[in-house]
């Protein structure tokens, strides 16, 4: 967490080493993934001054999955998106499979590892500043005002770290967030399930020679034995697929069971491209600014939907939010906008990511509810509702006779009155 002895002083007891020809901005972000990307990019546009500091080559695991209203709301050009998915697959305990096809839409597959610098180039091409280096700590000048230390890439190891003073700091650098560990200290941290995916080259040939992979669907695996409290995935990325699991259980082998993922989904065979791993936040925190000059976005502040693990559209939504809170706070000075970014995203997400944790909780810590949530996703009303909530990121409320309908099965499920198959 903290580089040496100095880092552990109080910042008042750092500030009289602090240069005195240290470069200003109106924000400096700490981490340039979609959410920080995002933040540094619409601050840009509105005319602020922005550091956008990011330890390049880092990527976080994921299926790379978006909505189309993330490619609506953030203009994504449609060279970045790799694949179209037109249904996903569940595939239960007992190896039994329910296709959930998507009618007249897809979701789009990105890379990461693309996507995400796109994002960043995209920010700086607005106008930020962009920094290649690693995040240390945030210091205060004589005045109080933050100043953020980091170790910019190619720098000799024992330089005085770098240094940029900022009217605002944006926490945007992931799950294990050290802007929140040290600026927004109410936070208790919450539990997080680690993640693990490898990406995989995928042959042209491959779905002709083998028929359990098809470059238009995804297939979710809810099995114990690949994750005990969460899922395993296969995720086409057009030429690529993302094949991973994710668990909080510490000593569950997330390798093995993507190699046995792999075996089982005729992939074991396809070249390794890369592997990552990271933690994946559960719930929102329930702060994200220290009452000063410091708020967080993205991972950092919790937003990953509980039970599908999606994280990009509420990373960048989140970053937008962030964005907007920051530009009141620098015309007004009034540090309570900072939270109006919780509050607007909690306003229009909190219910489904509650829905969502609840139903994580439940259907995920047994095989036999596995098995019945398998046949849950079989039913129509239960997809077609699925699938519009995801598309368009609300709530359906137009069909109350279809929620109806869906409660009192949801109901015969967990007494028992019906066959999980």
């Amino acid at each position: 967490m903290f580089d040496s002895v100095e880092d552990l002083k109080p910042t008042a007891e750092r500030s009289a080493a602090l240069p005195a020809d240290i470069p200003s901005y109106d924000v400096v972000v700490v981490g340039g993934g979609p959410s920080g990307a995002t933040a540094a990019e619409e601050l840009a546009r509105a005319g602020r001054s922005v550091l956008l500091l990011d330890k390049a080559g880092r990527i976080k695991p994921c299926g790379g999955a978006i909505p189309p209203r993330l490619v609506r709301d953030f203009d994504i050009p449609g060279h970045l998106i790799v694949a179209r998915i037109n249904t996903a697959r569940i595939i239960s305990p007992t190896d039994r499979e329910v296709d959930m096809p998507i009618d007249g839409g897809y979701v789009g597959m990105v890379d990461r590892e693309d996507f995400d610098e796109f994002l960043r180039e995209r920010a700086r091409e607005a106008g930020a500043t962009r920094v290649d280096g690693r995040y240390i700590r945030v210091d205060r000048d004589a005045d109080g005002a933050a100043v953020v230390r980091y170790a910019a890439k190619g720098a000799d190891k024992d330089a005085e770290p770098a240094a940029a003073r900022a009217k605002l700091v944006i926490g945007a650098d992931g799950a294990n967030s050290a802007v929140a560990k040290q600026e927004v200290t109410d936070n208790s941290r919450n539990p997080c399930v680690f993640a693990y995916h490898e990406i995989i080259e995928i042959p042209q040939d491959l779905a002709a020679q083998d028929a359990r992979y098809d470059a238009v669907r995804c297939d979710v695996y809810y099995q114990g034995k690949l994750s005990p409290d969460f899922y395993a995935w296969v995720f086409p990325h057009g030429t690529k697929a993302s094949i991973g699991t994710g668990s909080a259980n510490k000593g569950f082998s997330l390798r093995g069971s993507v190699s046995d993922l792999r075996k089982a989904a005729g992939l074991d065979g396809c070249k390794t491209v890369r592997t990552e791993g990271a933690p994946i936040p559960l719930k929102p925190l329930k702060i994200w600014d220290n009452g000063r000059d410091v708020l967080l976005a993205g991972d950092a502040a919790g937003v990953v939907a509980p039970a599908s693990g999606e994280g990009i559209y509420y990373a960048m939504l989140g970053g937008r939010l962030s964005a907007e809170a920051g530009e009141a706070f620098l015309a007004t000075g009034e540090t309570k906008a900072l939270k109006r970014a919780r509050k607007t995203f909690m306003k229009e997400h909190g219910r489904i990511f509650w829905i969502l944790g609840i139903m994580q909780n439940f259907w995920y810590n047994s095989d036999k509810r596995r098995e019945r949530f398998t046949t849950i996703c079989a039913d129509p009303d239960v997809q077609r509702l699925t699938w519009e909530a995801y598309m368009n990121k609300r709530l359906v409320r137009a069909k109350p006779a279809a929620h109806v309908r869906i409660f009192f099965k949801d109901m015969a499920h967990l007494l028992g009155l019906v066959s999980a198959r």
